[in-house]
């Protein structure tokens, strides 16, 4: 391996931590470095669309990071790259251009993955030469711990693994939300990993690579192609779909759904929030989700995170024999890092950093000092509009279907008026979206609706007082 060769590898090891594996495998796992001159690292890849939107998202990050592993390179230049042999002009020798990669997908499958049928040929199955999103074969039933947080939605997620070929479909699709790091991702790669196994066809794209795909198959004008394959699997699963962008991206998946619902093959998606709040993605499609199952995974409750910390701590110990960590310790740790799933990883890794870097005893005090900033802030409650608008009716004596009215009379535009201006101070959601949840008013009521409170409030203490008020409620 050349010097150049191994600083792009640990550019890409770097661009992969930064990104995530899913970004990564979606953009840069198929840039190949061509050569390096004059300053300038010539990278590959096979497609122009591939070309194209490296070029404009990802390109100056890609060139600075390349610098920083060697100083010599301060651009990057993306070119294409063949398959097709051409014959070189010194003495004749043949030499080839860089080969295309294998998709990501295929690599893994070639790896070990477990084959969808059981016919015993060796040519992949149709589904696994489908560019899915790489399985984590680590992400299993058997390595998910259930706990009060998560039970419901694992259950489910185990009767549609468990289900035959042919078995009534009950819940479809199944919508499991749940905050970053809780176990969302995990729950759908052992549901994969289990169909999969069974000999059913499935296929697990994150939304991103869906958008992808869609894009490529758009450009490559293999459209009907791609849709055909995507409707002829048993289960689909689509996760992160909060990053389902684009009109026409969410329109084609909306066409997916309807297709795999009627024909009764089982959908499971995973977001960061309930149908209901996918504020950037189409009503039509929120309103088909919400028609099935929605579970959430809850915060992981104290005994839940110890024993994850057991498994971390006895996974580390496989490699690393010597590492202990007291009972004691273990208790500590969970009561602290309340966050998710990803903190109380890090602070195994903390742990063992400390015990082996400095050979140090693993006691509660030497944990206070290597986790002190993993412990976070309680954050505050997340407030939702509904909330907003189930207090505020309350507190001013009418209903929330007054509120959600066409009535202009005082006694419920002055509501109606607070819990817009509330919604717009307490939540992220856009103007746009806060109306469509006040019966379809437009945007623009909203803001006149904000700005008339909040000049209000300033000349009356007494509705500032009944503001702060029901934003203490809010918050209880």
């Amino acid at each position: 391996m050349t010097e150049g060769e191994a600083a792009w590898r640990k550019a890409s090891e770097r661009l992969r931590a930064e990104f995530g594996d899913d970004v990564y495998a979606s953009w840069f796992a198929r840039l190949v470095l061509d050569r390096i001159e004059d300053g300038v690292a010539h990278l590959t890849v096979p497609t122009r669309f591939l070309k194209s939107w490296i070029q404009s998202h990802y390109a100056d990050r890609i060139a600075a990071v390349f610098g920083e592993e060697r100083s010599d390179v301060t651009r990057i230049a993306l070119g294409l790259r063949v398959a097709a042999p051409k014959l070189a002009t010194n003495g004749g020798d043949v030499v080839t251009s860089p080969a295309p990669r294998e998709p990501f997908f295929d690599r893994a499958a070639q790896a070990g993955a477990a084959p969808a049928s059981q016919s015993g040929s060796s040519r992949p199955s149709e589904h696994q030469r489908l560019p899915g999103s790489p399985l984590d074969r680590r992400l299993t039933f058997d390595t998910f711990l259930v706990g009060r947080a998560n039970q419901l939605a694992y259950a489910a997620a185990l009767q549609v693994a468990n289900a035959k070929a042919g078995d009534p479909v009950t819940f479809n699709p199944l919508v499991i939300h749940a905050a970053v790091g809780l176990g969302k991702t995990h729950l759908l790669q052992a549901t994969a990993h289990a169909v999969e196994a069974s000999g059913r066809r499935v296929m697990y794209l994150t939304a991103e690579k869906f958008m992808f795909d869609f894009v490529a198959s758009l450009k490559g004008q293999t459209a009907l192609a791609f849709k055909e394959k995507l409707r002829a699997i048993d289960l689909l699963v689509i996760d992160d779909l909060q990053f389902l962008q684009g009109k026409v991206v969410q329109q084609e998946f909306g066409h997916t759904l309807n297709a795999l619902l009627d024909g009764r093959q089982q959908v499971i998606v995973a977001a960061d929030r309930a149908p209901s709040e996918l504020e950037g993605v189409d009503e039509r499609l929120r309103s088909r989700l919400a028609g099935g199952l929605t579970l959430e995974i809850g915060s992981l409750d104290e005994e839940l995170r110890a024993k994850i910390l057991v498994e971390r701590i006895a996974a580390a110990r496989a490699v690393h024999v010597k590492f202990d960590v007291p009972s004691e310790v273990i208790a500590y740790v969970a009561k602290i890092i309340t966050a998710n799933g990803r903190d109380l990883d890090g602070a195994v890794n903390r742990l063992l950093a400390h015990n082996t870097l400095t050979g140090a005893p693993i006691t509660v005090e030497m944990a206070e000092t290597a986790l002190r900033d993993l412990v976070r802030q309680v954050e505050p409650k997340r407030v939702k509009i509904e909330d907003i608008q189930r207090i505020v009716a309350k507190h001013y004596n009418v209903s929330r279907a007054d509120v959600l009215s066409s009535r202009r009379t005082q006694t419920v535009v002055r509501p109606r008026q607070v819990a817009m201006y509330l919604s717009k101070q307490m939540t992220l959601r856009s103007l746009p979206e806060i109306g469509r949840r006040f019966g379809g008013r437009d945007h623009t009521t909203v803001l006149h609706a904000v700005r008339k409170i909040d000049d209000l409030a300033k000349r009356d203490q007494t509705l500032s007082d009944e503001i702060e008020l029901i934003r203490r409620m809010l918050l209880e």
